[in-house]
């Protein structure tokens, strides 16, 4: 491509110059950048009509980007040049979704000579995936990042240098303290607690001695929006747990993903009782298809009679039925 394929952008405005365009003509701009998007613009010409094409780069999988764009822009054909310039003026496009063919304007009128196809973008929005509205990348787009990461961290702090706390979390060998509203907020059985004259809200302490305290910081790490990775890691069984306990859907969410994708012959009996317990299919299915379609079962003799004597029965008949299928098959 040559510099006539070139747009000129400046943060909301792009301009294309294009040369004369002959009847039957096809031209493609090259790739600008507006917002989070490479763009392009494309000018085709028949004898009845002028068409501006825009669309946006990948507007069709959001997995390998933004996704597509929610528009405001105004189009502008500029023909010849000042002080005897004139103007074509689309109405304008107001939140629109660019997706699979973009934006085409067709004009119905043949252009010669040079022109400027001009886009002024008043707004660009992306979609919300959890279905709220969408936000403008220009202003509540970065405010909202801003202002999330400074409460994120002020909440931290909260948590870790003892800013008027109100609640003391007893665990199996140690205390943390905490802010009602806060662990409230994030649960409904914490929540019913603290509003009903309950022992918690009358001692201002939760007794929660089936953790240890290094577990009980890494939950409250991650109601407070700070938990570390490797923090989560150590912690996964008694975090999911918890989560079960007081109704954190997505910490449950969140430990149950991350169980999945370490399974081996030193975990797989705890983490299929752990399922078992919970009723998590999918981490009781991982677990069988470890044991039984690769076999690992027949590699764990001392660990599987440990297992038969103690599991649920129900289980360990699955884990046999699993067996026996697998023999049949083969």
């Amino acid at each position: 491509m040559t510099d006539g394929a070139r747009v000129e952008a400046a943060p909301r405005l792009a301009q294309w110059r294009v040369d004369a365009l002959p009847c039957y003509t096809y031209r493609k701009s090259l790739p600008f950048r507006i917002g989070l998007w490479n763009w392009y613009l494309s000018v085709e010409r028949n004898n009845k009509q002028t068409c501006v094409k825009l669309f946006a780069e990948n507007s069709n999988s959001p997995k390998n980007g933004p996704s597509a764009p929610i528009a405001s822009f105004v189009t502008k054909l500029l023909i010849s040049l000042p002080p005897n310039q004139q103007t074509i003026v689309h109405p304008g496009i107001f939140d629109k979704q660019l997706k699979h063919d973009g934006f085409v304007w067709a004009i119905d009128s043949t252009v010669t000579g040079r022109f400027v196809i001009e886009i002024e973008f008043l707004d660009l929005k992306v979609a919300d995936p959890s279905g709220g509205e969408p936000a403008s990348i220009w202003a509540s787009r970065q405010i909202k990042q801003c202002s999330d990461s400074t409460a994120l961290s002020s909440l931290a702090r909260m948590l870790h240098e003892d800013i008027l706390t109100d609640i003391t979390i007893n665990a199996a060998d140690g205390s943390v303290c905490a802010h009602r509203a806060i662990l409230a907020t994030r649960s409904p059985v914490f929540r019913s607690m603290f509003s009903h004259d309950l022992r918690e809200k009358e001692l201002s302490t939760v007794d929660i001695s089936d953790m240890t305290l290094d577990a009980c910081r890494a939950f409250l790490s991650y109601i407070y929006g700070d938990v570390r990775g490797e923090e989560f890691l150590a912690n996964r069984l008694a975090l999911l747990r918890a989560a079960d306990k007081y109704d954190i859907d997505d910490l449950r969410e969140a430990c149950y993903e991350s169980l999945l994708e370490d399974i081996d012959t030193g975990n797989v009996l705890e983490r299929l009782q752990t399922a078992h317990l919970y009723r998590l299919p999918r981490l009781k299915g991982g677990c069988l298809r470890f044991l039984v379609d690769f076999r690992k079962v027949y590699e764990m003799h001392d660990d599987l009679n440990a297992f038969l004597q103690t599991a649920d029965r129900d289980l360990v008949a699955e884990v046999f039925h699993g067996v026996l299928a697998a023999w049949s098959g083969r």
